[in-house]
């Protein structure tokens, strides 16, 4: 089969179909059971397929694992005006909400941390996906907030960029950090309210700058 007859097979409806179900029955499992617990003969199995036809699609177990974070990622904002992260406060909202959603997948929040953390190793398959959606969410979280503060004081200064973009880098740092320590210890780390305190906390500190504790008593 030429290049140009494989590309029409893989773009079939029944194709696209198929493979959607695919993703669909993996978040789900890899949701429930973590990823060390999922096998490629399982997730077929729940869709009437080989071993090989999932290999098929996805080439291997870690190709499909980055295929269902991005299956997520999209299906996170599905219900969204343009399918894609609001503007201004909204965006942040929208963590919050996404932080709660998290605690009901574990197995998801798993196999993110442990892709994301293997991405920084040279020539590892997820390190083009992992440097987009981390560019990409800087890039909407600083342009949501540098909204909201034009809005506040009608533009913005040098240091109130250096300022959005220190916020936007911390919550995002901080949301991952907070995931591995609600994995490992749920008893007594809550992740949605954590994450809640994180994002209010850096958001407020940019809208309504007020005296660092810290620098009391030097």
């Amino acid at each position: 089969m030429n290049t140009r007859n494989k590309r029409a097979v893989q773009h079939r409806p029944e194709t696209l179909a198929k493979r959607e179900e695919i993703l669909k029955v993996a978040a789900l499992m890899f949701g429930e059971k973590g990823t060390s617990n999922t096998t490629l003969q399982d997730i077929a199995g729940q869709v009437g397929m080989t071993h090989a036809g999932v290999l098929h699609y996805f080439g291997s177990k870690k190709g499909l694992l980055l295929e269902v974070l991005k299956y997520r990622d999209n299906q996170d904002v599905a219900d969204l005006e343009g399918k894609r992260m609001p503007g201004g406060l909204d965006a942040f909202r929208h963590l919050i909400k996404t932080a709660e959603e998290n605690m009901k997948r574990s197995g998801i929040v798993q196999t993110y941390l442990i892709l994301s953390s293997e991405s920084v190793t040279e020539g590892n398959l997820g390190k083009d996906y992992f440097f987009s959606r981390y560019s990409c969410l800087r890039a909407e979280l600083s342009e949501a907030l540098g909204k909201v503060l034009v809005g506040e004081q009608g533009s913005l200064s040098d240091s109130d960029r250096t300022a959005i973009e220190d916020a936007v880098a911390g919550i995002l740092a901080a949301m991952d950090g907070l995931q591995l320590q609600w994995l490992l210890d749920p008893e007594h780390v809550n992740l949605a309210r954590a994450s809640r305190f994180i994002i209010e906390t850096a958001v407020s500190a940019v809208i309504d700058p007020h005296e660092n504790c810290l620098d009391r008593n030097r």
